[in-house]
């Protein structure tokens, strides 16, 4: 029998499945690649943005309740004088409240009781919205370092405060500790059962103000340690 015509028999026949190796662009030759050059970074922290100092300030509180307060009381004394305003139009009578409003304010003196008393409501309230729209809120989310112009991060005051209770649990002698997060300082409380105080209070320090530190906090707190001895029980 007769080979068939147009095929070698030494090349392995074709398949749908058989893939072949493509050349390798070399990017030394190139130049395309990566610039060799550029020292790379080895301690692991992100860099802070240049002429910032990585330093930012508080994240803003939406403020959604307060804002829907006042909206919602606005939006019912609006309603009832537009309300009122109509049914006049309409040739109706005006509504009992807001003729003995009308009347209270033209007879009450400045002096009374109760235009005091409402006085000192309003500008309670004033000075409560003027508060809030001047600070800016959210004192539970520390703001971190920024390390890229697009991005910011937070970091809650539970989870720090949490973060170095273990770090400081870690120093051998210490049983007990409690971390109180502020924005500007940090209060520990340790308790030792065994070791000297001074000396495990040295070491709190050192462990702790390095913790801090990794946070990667834009204000690190300053730590604040003491540390006693367990009270007795029974």
């Amino acid at each position: 029998m007769s080979e068939p015509q147009g095929t070698d028999p030494t090349e392995p026949p074709e398949s749908e499945g058989t893939t072949q190796r493509l050349p390798v662009l070399d990017t030394s030759e190139t130049g395309a690649g990566p610039d060799r050059s550029a020292p790379a970074d080895t301690d692991g922290q992100p860099p802070a943005l240049d002429g910032e100092g990585g330093r930012e300030g508080r994240f803003w509180s939406a403020r959604r309740v307060p804002a829907g307060i006042v909206a919602l009381l606005l939006l019912g004394l609006a309603g009832l004088f537009l309300y009122d305003i109509a049914s006049v139009r309409a040739d109706r009578p005006v509504m009992s409240w807001r003729r003995e409003l009308a009347r209270q304010l033209a007879e009450r003196p400045l002096d009374d009781v109760w235009v005091l008393v409402g006085a000192g409501v309003a500008a309670a309230l004033g000075l409560w919205l003027l508060v809030l729209a001047v600070t800016p809120g959210l004192r539970d989310v520390l703001p971190m370092r920024r390390a890229h112009a697009d991005v910011r991060a937070g970091l809650h005051r539970d989870a720090a405060a949490s973060a170095l209770r273990d770090r400081a649990m870690e120093v051998a002698g210490v049983q007990s500790v409690r971390v109180r997060m502020r924005r500007t300082r940090t209060k520990v409380r340790a308790a030792s059962h065994f070791r000297e105080l001074d000396d495990v209070r040295t070491e709190l320090d050192a462990v702790l103000t390095d913790a801090v530190s990794g946070l990667g906090l834009s204000r690190p707190p300053a730590v604040s340690v003491r540390v006693r001895r367990p009270g007795r029980k029974g």
